[in-house]
């Protein structure tokens, strides 16, 4: 074991989460910080390619590759779990969709009892952190770190699309992140000039000059160290080689919602028969470490169209992935900007609900399932979730062996709510599919298929169909009730010197993609630990 040195802070993941708090803890040149990431350099060709994210999911030099355990409402079925193992995490890899959430989302936070995290109180994060490409307008803020743009290539069958759930009474709108996000509109996202806009480039690179800040990367935490209740540092493993960390102030686990929990329980945090069945000795028990998993499920519908250009005819044609390449590179325009869906829209299942409850991810394409080639048809695949799920998992590991991979249980749909909703929300994209706009396209029910019509036969097919959008969050869950993991300062219960900051400590998952919550979780952590 060597001695690595002695920090003032050590963060573990270099994600959304890490980077930013890597950038605010070293602004005090006074500081040292130290961050380790597990995964490598973001050099990757295909991470800075909008698209490129066909070629980082799945793949092991940027993706941690878990699996699900097999999931008996989805037809037995285990997913592929992409979590980003590279500088920049998941945001070097995710959709580059920038969603605040709904301010019921942050209202009912609050009001479990956590202090400082209303709407009216992380809106001002929100703009402070924002760059919109328009200025200050929209309801944006500008000048902050994180860009956010238009896309920059459309579709004749999303606005289309657009029109129908218009006469289905979705309204158009021209941005969504305003609070109530009820309406249809094309997502703005991460970007910049045709680029992705990763937290490496908002918030590392900007501060990898700066002397008392250290970034090691092929760093994997294998445990925390204590002196008592107080974390006063880690191990952690690099090139065959072990190597011992101390933290003067403060240890920060920004690991995910996959990393964070597997780090306390190998630390000996966590529910004490889970811990003692592994043969680990208990620090401090804490039951919710590991809980409380939920995510969005998307119920992958999909349409054959004809009459319109859809990306299935462009890109199985040698001419039309030229003509893609040769747009983007020189113009930064066209199919290769894509995020994996280009426009949603935001509803109610049914009128019961007091915020819209689903969302529609819209895309121009179709295939079977991710990375497979697409269909040689056009299609469009508008992709119904239920925003707020009420089943829940867990996160447990399965050995005390650092390198192995947790247990990933999900659940999902095992409430039947949670059925309802899918249900509901099928039969509400049919009726947009049916809307006048749409019907010179003809479209035609190519998944689940229309001959699917009874409410078990529908809930059947949306497990067929379910795949996961990747927004796992709540295994670290903030709160003061026996769960929580975290305070409202995301301090760890019974802990001294340890927080977790990162997408864990979500109490209930907010309404969309999860990466630009993770940005506000972090600068709220920052302040907290630089007001400590």
């Amino acid at each position: 074991m060597r001695d690595f040195g002695h920090f003032d802070y050590v963060i573990v993941g270099a994600g959304s989460a890490g980077c930013l708090l890597a950038n605010r803890l070293s602004r005090d040149p006074q500081k040292s910080v130290l961050l380790l990431e597990a995964g490598g350099k973001d050099d990757y060709f295909w991470i800075d390619i909008p698209v490129g994210y066909l070629y980082t999911i799945a793949n092991p030099r940027t993706d941690w590759c878990y699996k699900t355990e097999a999931d008996e409402q989805l037809a037995g079925r285990s997913i592929h779990y992409a979590r980003g193992r590279v500088l920049g995490g998941c945001s070097s890899i995710n959709a580059m969709i920038h969603m605040r959430g709904q301010k019921e989302d942050w209202d009912h936070w609050a009001s479990l009892g956590n202090r400082g995290w209303a709407w009216d109180d992380v809106l001002p994060i929100f703009r402070s952190l924002e760059d919109y490409e328009h200025g200050a307008i929209d309801g944006y803020g500008a000048g902050g770190e994180v860009r956010v743009e238009d896309p920059r290539v459309r579709w004749e069958i999303i606005d289309a699309w657009r029109d129908a759930a218009a006469e289905c009474g979705i309204p158009k709108v021209k941005v969504f992140n305003n609070g109530d996000n009820f309406g249809c509109a094309y997502f703005q996202m991460n970007q910049k000039r045709g680029r992705r806009w990763s937290a490496t480039r908002a918030f590392l690179r900007p501060a990898l000059k700066r002397p008392n800040l250290r970034v090691v990367t092929d760093a994997h935490v294998t445990n925390l160290n204590f002196s008592g209740r107080d974390c006063v540092g880690l191990r952690f493993r690099r090139q065959n080689e072990e190597f011992a960390v101390t933290s003067r102030r403060e240890t920060i686990l920004a690991a995910g919602a996959i990393g964070s929990p597997q780090i306390l329980q190998l630390s000996g945090i966590g529910d004490e028969k889970l811990l003692k069945e592994r043969q680990i000795p208990v620090i401090h028990h804490l039951p919710g470490v590991g809980e409380n998993l939920h995510d969005h499920l998307q119920i992958r519908m999909q349409y054959k169209v004809k009459n319109v250009r859809t990306l299935n005819g462009v890109a199985n044609s040698l001419w039309g992935k030229a003509a893609m390449a040769a747009e983007y590179f020189l113009f930064r325009t066209g199919p290769l900007t894509m995020p994996p869906s280009q426009a949603g829209a935001f509803a109610k299942s049914d009128p019961s609900q007091p915020t819209p409850n689903i969302e529609w991810h819209v895309q121009p394409l179709s295939l079977d399932k991710f990375g497979d080639p697409l269909h040689s048809f056009p299609a469009i695949t508008p992709s119904v979730c239920n925003l707020r799920p009420a089943s829940r998992g867990f996160v447990r590991i399965k050995s005390k062996d650092p390198a192995a991979h947790p247990e990933i249980r999900l659940n999902y749909l095992k409430e039947e709510e949670d059925q309802r909703i899918a249900v509901d929300g099928m039969r509400f994209t049919r009726r947009i599919m049916a809307a006048k706009a749409l019907a010179k396209y003809q479209p035609e029910e190519y998944r689940p298929g229309a001959s699917i019509a009874k409410d078990d036969e529908l809930a059947r097919a949306a497990g067929e169909l379910g795949t996961t959008i990747f927004h796992p969050v709540g295994t670290c869950k903030m709160g003061g009730d026996a769960m929580a993991v975290v305070d409202s300062d995301l301090k760890v219960h019974g802990i001294h010197r340890l927080r977790v900051i990162d997408a864990s400590i979500f109490p209930r998952i907010t309404s969309g993609n999860t990466n630009a919550p993770t940005y506000v979780i972090a600068e709220k952590g920052a302040r907290a630990i630089l007001k400590a």
